[in-house]
């Protein structure tokens, strides 16, 4: 089952948009647990503090063209059958919970001259490592080794996880011939905690 909610979690936050609501089934903002006056009140780390950590690490890494988005599902009348509607409702219930960021290669050889992209066609990889040094930096640990499998003959394909104040992040870049792409996948963990088996198995299949 633990698949089947890893599956969950990059379906909703590939599909998240723009919306900056943050919560997970709740209009209400992300905070911290209410402690006593006596104790001070540990820093927020909500959405928007998770995409603003990202942006910046990206940003020291050489990659300002990266998208990052705080995004709302689907909405739930777009589906065309029973079973399309609860997936669309359940993640854009889900969605407020993500953020997402990427950058295409593809987007920073077209503004270079060719000679430039022939030159630095590892580019972008050596970019996204850097970025998650930022990020490491800031307090992200690294949950499990990273991993670099070949795709065919001319393709590589790297993931890797880090975690921090109850969010998952998990990075992948894939490269194929002179095409390639880095997508960050942000998740909070309390909310697809919550997720019954029934409503994992919808979104994982």
């Amino acid at each position: 089952m633990r698949t089947t909610r890893t599956k969950a979690r990059w379906l909703v936050t590939a599909v998240a948009g723009a919306a900056f609501s943050a919560g997970c089934g709740s209009t209400a903002p992300f905070t911290p647990a209410a402690v006593s006056s006596a104790t001070a009140s540990p820093a927020p780390f909500g959405r928007q503090e998770v995409q603003a950590e990202l942006e910046a690490a990206a940003v020291a890494a050489g990659i300002p063209e990266g998208l990052t988005e705080l995004g709302s599902g689907p909405s739930p009348e777009s589906g065309e059958t029973e079973k399309e509607r609860k997936v669309a409702a359940l993640m854009a219930r889900l969605s407020p919970c993500t953020v997402s960021w990427r950058h295409d290669g593809a987007d920073a050889a077209s503004s270079e001259s060719e000679s430039e992209s022939e030159l630095n066609p590892d580019q972008p990889r050596q970019q996204l490592d850097v970025l998650l040094s930022n990020l490491a930096a800031r307090g992200w640990k690294k949950s499990g080794a990273a991993k670099e499998v070949p795709v065919g003959d001319h393709g590589t394909y790297f993931m890797a996880t880090y975690k921090k104040q109850g969010w998952t992040l998990n990075a992948r870049h894939s490269t194929l011939s002179a095409w390639n792409q880095s997508t960050a996948m942000v998740t909070e963990d309390a909310c697809f905690d919550r997720l019954t088996d029934e409503e994992a198995a919808l979104l994982g299949d």
